[in-house]
């Protein structure tokens, strides 16, 4: 295949794609495959010789889009999206064809400066205060791994990227426990470890008890641990919970630790100014991560990291052998490869600079607001239907139910819901209890579509 069957294919793979966005709706959500049919229509082994594009083709439309859950699914209600816009799609096609490796600003100046610009449009569109600034990783994981690894490194006084964690004071991170688990991921691959991640209970509004957080970072100190950072939450992924930034930063302050602020799905409604209380406070603190992949229509993937000071993780993460210096570098030159954990990066800015402008912030918000508004509607026409109990109210478009008969009937009918095809919710457990959650972000979901949740759970009850 060269460029001029590149060209001819590409026009094909336009149309077989609209035609798959179009009949989305008349396809199940979730995957209706057993485990190994897609396996045993693979060939064992990899051909000797060249095949021809029509057959390759003809296999990928015959075994691929049956055996996919559809996450571009109009109902798609599980998880959180991992949106995709038109504008995204397209963007993501011409940083495929150039296949830049922005590791560095002479790699890549176009990329690197659209990144810094980005990072200022996103900051200033979600009303934060000027003085962050930021980059882009892949995921949540990565960007609060760089914020773990900062506050390690903080804590050490720099001495566990040279000397290693052995012999070093215990750390100790502090948490919610509803944070996601990435964060318990992070821990470990940091070296910090799952139990010195301590889980700080939450008061009656899910948020961190705050002189829970207090007495035990100062129990820590006096049993000689060291504690080197907070982790808050804004729309934890279970039920949507939240956590009183502006107290938590205060409590960072009073021991002199840093504060990283998971916002991972939520954080993109805050470029509705209505409904930035639910992080109040959050310009004093020092790492912020935000999904723009989920809410905000950017291909997956794409996460933001704001950085108060980004010198500290530059400094954690930075490397600089003599083969990626540059001669002559200037002072405005950043290599966005220091900030974060791969050396390699991906053209990610693009996506964002086409999404943005093509819907512009106003219609992102309109999208935004509407998905609140029909997830609220939803909940209270399920609060109707016999033996269903609305347990977690909505916290923007989150919410949970649960039918009243317990877990089992619960998961049985979770189980018919996504086994009819027509939409996709998944669980978790919320005090004890089985509950279904209902998460509505699709980018191009309808009142109509979020609304079939209700014809479905009555059908099925």
């Amino acid at each position: 295949m060269n460029h001029d069957d590149l060209r001819d294919w590409s026009k094909q793979a336009a149309d077989w794609i609209h035609d798959y966005h179009e009949g989305l709706r008349e396809r199940p959500v979730r995957s209706q495959t057993r485990p190994g049919d897609t396996r045993a229509q693979l060939a064992g082994q990899a051909p000797e010789q060249p095949e021809s594009m029509e057959v390759i083709f003809e296999d990928f439309a015959r075994i691929v889009p049956d055996a996919m859950t559809h996450w571009q699914h109009p109902r798609f209600f599980a998880y959180f999206p991992g949106n995709a816009s038109p504008a995204s799609m397209l963007a993501e096609q011409l940083a495929n064809a150039m296949a830049a490796q922005a590791m560095l600003w002479q790699t890549s100046p176009a990329a690197t400066e659209m990144e810094e610009v980005m990072v200022s449009w996103l900051r200033d569109a979600l009303g934060l205060d000027p003085h962050f600034t930021g980059t882009l990783h892949d995921s949540a994981t990565t960007a609060t791994l760089s914020a773990i690894l900062t506050m390690r490194e903080k804590a050490l006084n720099w001495l566990g990227n040279s000397q290693g964690l052995q012999g070093q004071p215990t750390l100790r991170l502090y948490a919610s426990e509803h944070v996601h688990s990435s964060i318990d991921k992070d821990v470990r691959i940091a070296g910090i470890g799952q139990e010195s991640l301590v889980k700080i209970p939450t008061d009656a509004g899910h948020a961190m008890d705050m002189k829970a957080l207090d007495a035990a970072i100062r129990a820590d100190r006096e049993a000689g641990h060291l504690p080197a950072g907070i982790i808050l939450c804004v729309g934890g992924t279970g039920i949507g919970a939240c956590d009183r930034i502006a107290d938590g930063v205060a409590v960072a302050r009073v021991h002199g630790l840093p504060t990283h602020v998971d916002a991972a799905w939520a954080g993109s409604a805050m470029i509705c100014p209505e409904y930035r209380h639910l992080w109040e406070g959050i310009d004093g603190a020092d790492s912020i991560v935000f999904n723009p992949h989920k809410w905000l229509g950017v291909q997956f993937d794409c996460s933001v990291q704001f950085l108060a000071d980004p010198a500290p993780q530059v400094r954690t993460l930075g490397l600089r052998p003599e083969y990626l210096k540059t001669l002559g570098k200037s002072s405005s030159m950043t290599d966005f490869n220091e900030w974060t954990v791969p050396l390699g990066r991906r053209f990610r800015a693009l996506k964002i600079w086409f999404t943005l402008r093509a819907y512009g912030l106003e219609g992102l918000r309109q999208r935004i607001r509407n998905h609140v508004a029909w997830a609220e509607e939803l909940a209270e026409t399920l609060a109707t239907l016999p033996g269903v109990q609305i347990v977690t109210h909505p916290q923007l478009s989150l919410f949970s139910f649960a039918l009243d008969s317990g877990d089992a009937a619960t998961e049985a009918l979770l189980k018919r819901i996504n086994d009819d095809g027509r939409v996709y919710l998944t669980q978790t457990r919320h005090d004890g209890r089985l509950v279904i959650r209902v998460q509505v972000g699709q980018f191009d979901c309808t009142r109509e579509d979020v609304m079939c949740v209700h014809e479905v759970v009555k059908e099925l009850l």
